[in-house]
């Protein structure tokens, strides 16, 4: 439990959350951009192209999706725990804390969809 009695403590904290928002979003898209980069290569090469292949690059784009949204879910149980630490006098009255959460949630569901969405596209 925290002593000092400050809301900077819980801005803090939430700055913290939004950093985690941010690299989640960071490594989902990169991860999107990997797992296309295969689609450019057989367009540069069409000739050498397959008709259905995951190349190294699928999985390893959707390897880093898998850890974007694993870091937005992560995100929301370390804020959670700060804010259980936190006295009332440290959050300010009226104030959401939970939009960063809801952001997160969001992100993570996203994700997962977008996982699917990649994994099961070409099958179809």
């Amino acid at each position: 439990m925290s002593d000092l009695k400050d809301p900077r403590v819980f801005f803090a904290a939430e700055r913290t959350l939004l950093a985690w928002t941010r690299t989640s979003l960071t490594l989902m898209a990169f991860g999107f951009m990997i797992e296309r980069f295969s689609l450019f290569l057989s367009m540069l090469a069409p000739e050498k192209s397959e008709p259905f292949h995951r190349s190294l690059s699928f999985w390893v784009g959707l390897a880093f999706i898998l850890l974007g949204t694993c870091t937005a879910a992560t995100a929301i149980g370390q804020y959670h725990a700060v804010l259980r630490s936190l006295n009332s006098v440290e959050i300010p009255q009226h104030y959401r804390v939970n939009t960063g959460v809801l952001t997160n949630v969001i992100i993570t569901v996203l994700g997962i969809l977008l996982m699917i969405y990649l994994s099961f596209h070409q099958l179809l």
